[in-house]
């Protein structure tokens, strides 16, 4: 067995991520991403919930279960072809419960990956190790990470933005702005249920309005590297 070199502590704030085994892609399609975004908020759950069952079968919008209280606190998150990133807190367990972001996600992972190998006709693992964490220390790292995770897919269209100074500026806005797998369109203010994926208030409001989240984003963009 192998043990973190941070803990997970209840009440912390942490960057966790993963990606694919030999950075294989993790989502081969909009199917794939959609599951993954569905999965985000009903595993944020002490219940188990069945996909199949509780979902597909009964014909329900995943964002109109009720899945009871939540065990975690999220954000902000994206999906990239081979990997994830999700900025995550959680309350403190009850007696004899596990660490709560550890079992949210083992049931994240474990039933996409379920989902995953049964679609594409596969077996083994999909991830290249258990997720990792990054403790969030203070509040510049805080808020930075906003912008990493919000900023992630310009590396789909650009992969060396950041070396070429952001030279296509307008570019990139435009692609941000296009990009529905991850909270961007959330922090914009942009209608829609994967909202509920996310739970704001148990973070620093670094953004008192879609002003602020926008300089704040045109500013990493435009930083002179």
């Amino acid at each position: 067995m192998t043990y973190r070199k941070i803990s997970l502590l209840s009440g912390e704030y942490f960057h966790i991520y993963n990606r694919g085994n030999s950075k294989q892609a993790i989502f081969l399609d909009d199917e794939d991403r959609n599951r993954f975004v569905k999965l985000l908020y009903l595993s944020n759950s002490k219940k188990n919930i069945n996909f199949r069952d509780q979902i597909i079968d009964t014909k329900i919008d995943a964002f109109d279960f009720e899945r009871g209280e939540n065990i975690v606190f999220i954000g902000a998150w994206v999906l990239m072809p081979n990997h994830f990133h999700i900025y995550i807190s959680s309350p403190e367990p009850g007696s004899g419960e596990e660490n709560y972001i550890a079992m949210y996600m083992r049931k994240l992972c474990g039933s996409y990956v379920k989902y995953f190998n049964k679609k594409h006709k596969r077996t083994g693992a999909l991830f290249e190790s258990r997720f990792k964490a990054v403790h969030i220390e203070d509040d510049i790292q805080a808020k930075y990470l906003f912008s990493y995770i919000h900023l992630n897919p310009i590396k789909l269209i650009d992969p060396n933005w950041k070396i070429n100074n952001a030279q296509n500026t307008d570019e990139i806005l435009r692609y941000l702005n296009t990009y529905k797998w991850g909270s961007y369109f959330d922090y914009k203010k942009i209608k829609r249920k994967e909202v509920k994926i996310l739970n704001r208030e148990k973070f620093p409001d670094y953004f008192l309005n879609i002003k602020n989240f926008n300089k704040e984003i045109s500013e990493w963009i435009d930083f002179d590297n």
